[in-house]
This record gives C-alpha cells, sequence and structure tokens, in this order.
C-alpha cells in the first residue's frame, strides 16, 4: 500500500513536471513566434519604407524631369514667338517671317491707320496723295553696326513685297559687321530726301512721283532701299553741269579714289541686295546711283 502510494506520487509529481516543461516549452515557442514575427514586420516595414523612398526618389526625379520640360518648353516658345518680348500697340501685328535666325531684333510689323507707326508717318513719307494702301507697307526693326563700331537699332517702312528680303539682307550685315552710319526713317528729316541723304542716313519708304512725270517713283512704293547715302551719291550731268545728290557728296562722286564705305560691285551689300533681285543704281549708263538697290520693273508692273 505505501509502495502504490509512493508510486503514484511519485506519478504526480512527473505529471506536474512534464506539465512544467511543457508550458515552459510553449512559452519560449510563443516568445520566438511572436519576437519571428515583429522581425519580420519591422523588415517588411523597413522594406516598405524603402520603396516609398525609392518611389519618392523616382518621382522626384520624373517631376524634376517635367519641370525641365516644362521650363524647355516656355523657352522654346518664347524663342519661337517673339510677340511677348516686342512692343506693339493698337492696329500692330508681327509680320510671320520664315528666314530669320533673330527674331527678337530683325523683324517685320504690319500696321494700319490707327497704329502709332502710321502715326509716324502721316503727312510726311505717307503723304496726302499716296496711292499706295497702307496694308502694303511694312515696318521693320533691324540691328546694325555704325562707323563706330557699336550695334545700334535701325528702322525701316518698306514695301510688304521685300519686307522679309530686306530683313534678312540687313540680319546677313549686321552679322558680318558690315558698317553702316544710320537707318532712320525719312520722317525724321520730315521726309526731305536731301536732308536725309546728306546726314548718311540710310532708308527706304518715301512716297513721290518721279519729277515731271505721274509715275511713282519705287521709294514711293517702299520698292528701292539706298544705302551709306553720303559716300554712295546719285550722280547725273543734266545740260552739261553734274548734278549730286546729295549736294554735300561731290568728293565721293569720283569713284576710282579710294575711300571708305564705298559701294562696288564686290561689295557686300551690292552681292547681298543682287542675290536677292534687287538692281544696283551703279551699273545704270544714263545716270549712276551709287548708294541705289531697287526691284525690276517687272516687279513693279506685275503688284501695280
Amino acid at each position: 500500500m505505501k509502495s502504490f502510494k509512493w508510486r503514484k506520487q511519485l506519478l504526480s509529481m512527473a505529471f506536474v513536471f512534464s506539465v512544467f516543461l511543457f508550458i515552459s516549452c510553449g512559452a519560449n515557442d510563443t516568445d520566438y513566434a511572436l519576437n519571428s514575427a515583429l522581425e519580420t514586420n519591422e523588415q517588411e516595414t523597413t522594406d516598405e519604407h524603402t520603396e516609398d523612398v525609392e518611389q519618392s526618389d523616382d518621382t522626384d526625379e520624373y517631376d524634376a524631369d517635367s519641370d525641365s520640360d516644362g521650363v524647355s518648353d516656355a523657352s522654346d516658345l518664347n524663342s519661337d514667338s517673339s510677340d511677348e518680348s516686342i512692343d506693339i500697340s493698337n492696329g500692330e501685328t508681327i509680320m510671320e517671317t520664315t528666314r530669320i535666325d533673330d527674331t527678337d531684333n530683325f523683324y517685320g510689323i504690319e500696321f494700319t491707320e490707327d497704329s502709332e507707326i502710321f502715326a509716324r508717318i502721316k503727312d510726311k513719307s505717307y503723304k496726302d496723295n499716296c496711292t499706295v494702301p497702307v496694308s502694303d507697307l511694312r515696318y521693320l526693326h533691324v540691328l546694325h553696326v555704325g562707323f563706330d563700331g557699336e550695334t545700334h537699332e535701325g528702322e525701316i517702312i518698306c514695301n510688304k513685297y521685300i519686307a522679309e528680303d530686306l530683313l534678312e539682307i540687313f540680319e546677313d550685315l549686321y552679322q558680318a559687321e558690315y558698317p553702316i552710319e544710320k537707318i532712320k526713317l525719312v520722317d525724321e528729316y520730315n521726309a526731305d530726301d536731301e536732308s536725309s541723304m546728306a546726314d548718311n542716313n540710310s532708308s527706304c519708304f518715301n512716297f513721290r512721283f518721279i519729277s515731271y512725270t505721274t509715275k511713282v517713283s519705287k521709294h514711293g512704293y517702299g520698292l528701292a532701299m539706298d544705302i551709306n547715302t553720303l559716300y554712295n551719291p546719285y550722280v547725273k550731268t543734266v545740260n552739261g553741269q553734274l548734278s549730286v545728290e546729295p549736294a554735300n557728296a561731290v568728293d565721293y562722286v569720283d569713284r576710282s579714289l579710294d575711300f571708305p564705305y564705298k559701294i562696288t560691285t564686290d561689295d557686300l551689300a551690292y552681292e547681298l541686295f543682287t542675290a536677292h533681285g534687287f538692281e544696283w543704281g551703279g551699273s545704270w549708263s544714263s545716270s549712276k546711283d551709287y548708294q541705289h538697290f531697287e526691284v525690276p520693273d517687272s516687279v513693279v508692273n506685275s503688284l501695280y
């Protein structure tokens, strides 16, 4: 009986010990499982954060590219359309061009009788009896290298037929640093040709008829351009008398002499104007107009 009780007690103790071991091991396994789960969760969280950071970097990189593209597009827009950088008023529209590189400085403007441009030429170069429609004229802005070697702004009123040709010619002259002393509207001289030429001003439009005729001159149509007028005068013998325009250009009549700003067939202005279909007054036989480049008569006849 005692032996049975002892064995029973021993079995009870063994059972309790087994339960203890089971609980301890289960707790350890639970802790291990929990710790493993926590570590796995932390790793997943870290991985997710890393992915978020990488995604954020990718997004920033994309945004930077987008911003860059946006700035580039705006820059391209500004370079292609110079309307925003050109000061225009009511009744004025920027002229479309296809052959000009520097459209910020070499551009044309179509204008109406309500514009500020027309107000500058009204009753001066554009006289009451002018037969050329305002819609046929264009205002040009150009740059030129002066006799001082510096860059100057120039203004021209011309016929729309030659507007882009003149822009292209003057852009080429400027890039070649070809010297032109002044390019002003003849209206700044009250549309007086002699005063403008005597001041060595290069100009185009000034409505007038050819002397003693009812035929409009090519300057009257805005289809002729004069360059460095003082050094390249108009010369004609009338009734045995030498006529020189401007009158103060007598020293530059003899073209065999060597002096600056002389236009010859080797001159860049001659080469550019004739390449664009203009004729040079220095090639005339009955008179010589060394400053003068004009479109052929056939062009005038086709237009007017």
